[in-house]
């Protein structure tokens, strides 16, 4: 059984810093051709935040651009993301999932993904 359990969530004042880590058991991340960070924040949908494909090519939200950083750890298994600068509006429970479709990593795609880790909270303070 596949599982993808979330950690590193917690709260920051504006401007901080967090690194979540996303465990995969059950299966090698190399399985999986698209991974992704997606976060829900209350009354809004669930978005991607970033993904990652097998290829190591990374994709990002524009509202994250250049203050997350997606990566794949092989060794450990393990799918992060720095988060840097972080903001209020940033605030939100962070998910990652992995997906064996190729086409996940193209676009902002929510839906389709096979495994779900239960999420993370990240509270960002003013």
């Amino acid at each position: 059984q596949v599982q993808l359990v979330e950690s590193g969530g917690g709260s920051v004042q504006a401007a901080g810093s967090l690194r979540l880590s996303c465990a995969v058991s059950g299966a090698t991340i190399g399985r999986y051709y698209c991974m992704g960070w997606f976060r829900q924040a209350p009354g809004k949908k669930r978005e991607g935040v970033a993904y990652n494909n097998i290829n190591s090519v990374s994709t990002y939200a524009d509202s994250v651009k250049g203050r997350f950083t997606i990566s794949r750890d092989n060794a450990k298994n393990t799918l992060d993301l720095q988060m840097i600068s972080l903001q209020p509006e940033d605030t939100a429970t962070y998910y990652c999932a992995a997906g064996v479709s190729w086409h996940l990593c193209r676009g902002a795609f929510v839906d389709g993904f096979d495994h779900w880790g239960q999420g993370t909270q990240v509270t960002v303070s003013p």
